[in-house]
């Protein structure tokens, strides 16, 4: 049996709205998202480390439509405290579903929110 280093190797989160998507993730991670087309897909990056870390995309086309809470579960990064970004989601026309909440000691933490185009996503941090 094969192992992986990772178990996901990309994901992509699909949107309605691009603009609105790529303003609200800009707004809680407080970055300029870049931009590229796939073809006749629009996608925005969400920062990581190309070399050694796994990547995702919002993504607005043909076949992208949000699953709301149906849909599988994708963790993103929470940074070193959860709080920072959670604090921002409220502003940027998010919603916190679950706050800061602690797995075991040695696991970190995760909550849950829902984006601007009905996406629930997991954060998950050490801190």
């Amino acid at each position: 049996m094969e192992t992986f280093k990772d178990a996901l190797s990309w994901f992509e989160i699909p949107v309605l709205d691009f603009a609105r998507a790529k303003n609200f993730y800009q707004a809680i991670f407080a970055y300029e998202m870049p931009e590229m087309d796939m073809g006749p897909v629009k996608m925005g990056i969400l920062l990581h480390d190309r070399d050694t870390g796994v990547g995702g995309a919002i993504c607005y086309g043909e076949g992208y439509e949000p699953a709301g809470s149906k849909g599988p579960k994708a963790y993103l990064n929470g940074g070193k405290d959860l709080n920072t970004i959670l604090d921002r989601i409220p502003a940027a026309g998010g919603t916190v579903v679950l706050p800061k909440t602690e797995i075991a000691p040695d696991m970190g933490y995760f909550a849950f929110f829902t984006d601007t185009e009905g996406n629930v996503l997991g954060l998950h941090s050490m801190g």
